[in-house]
């Protein structure tokens, strides 16, 4: 096989063209103490508040006490696997979640990471978990009702879109049951819900979603679940 000279010296200038020098930057730090989901961490002075740290192993860290020397960081993870001298990277990115339509039918906890087996939330849109709500002057007001389904309510308390109502009661009185009769009862409307699930246990939780399933509510609904069994060290999104 005949080499050729001009062939080669072809191909280098085509590698040379499609050369591109990247050099990726990142600010380091190092742990200096953990304990009790708290971390200690040296070195990321620009660090934000609510950034989002990571350590070794894909675990991930909440920004909170900026002091002068140090930082204060909530491990969202499992510390016992972090070590005095391990490397902390900044992500750059305050803690924020996906919203959108991607989470609708979704059950997630409180980070936004997936808790019903259906695989990724594919959301392209995220919005931060620390913001500052708008004043009563730039809310929309309360104008339109919202009827729960439930005919001596509606009858008794009238309850507006964006109105808070307090359900107080005892334990095994039916209080789940309205708010779920509420959801179920949005279902010709454009109205979308979002049940939260604090403490409960998760058979409780999954019992919820079956029946909205069963009754077609989870297309415009979200719940978000934080049982009683998980652990504190919750993961953050990657």
């Amino acid at each position: 096989m005949e080499i050729r000279a001009e062939e080669i010296s072809q191909v280098i200038r085509d590698q040379i063209k499609d050369y591109e020098k990247k050099i990726e930057v990142s600010e380091t730090g190092t742990v200096l103490s953990v304990g009790d989901g708290i971390a200690r961490v040296y070195g990321v002075q620009n660090a934000m508040a609510m950034e989002m740290l990571e350590f070794p192993g894909g675990i991930y860290g909440l920004c909170l006490n900026l002091e002068e020397d140090n930082v204060g960081v909530a491990v969202m993870g499992d510390y016992a696997q972090i070590r005095e001298g391990d490397t902390v990277k900044r992500t750059g990115r305050i803690a924020q979640i996906p919203v959108g339509e991607p989470v609708l039918g979704r059950v997630i906890d409180a980070v936004g990471q997936p808790l019903d087996g259906k695989g990724p939330i594919n959301a392209t849109e995220f919005r931060r978990i620390e913001m500052v709500a708008p004043g009563v002057i730039a809310r929309q007001p309360v104008k339109e009702p919202m009827c729960t389904g439930i005919k001596a309510i509606d009858a008794m308390t009238p309850i507006g879109r964006g109105q808070r109502e307090l359900i107080i009661g005892d334990r095994q009185i039916g209080k789940t049951a309205i708010c779920v009769d509420a959801i179920i009862n949005q279902k010709d409307t454009d109205i979308y819900c979002i049940y939260v699930a604090v403490g409960q246990k998760k058979s409780t939780v999954a019992q919820v979603v079956d029946v909205l399933e069963r009754h077609g509510a989870m297309k415009y609904t979200t719940v978000v679940a934080a049982c009683a069994s998980d652990s504190s060290f919750a993961g953050l999104p990657k």
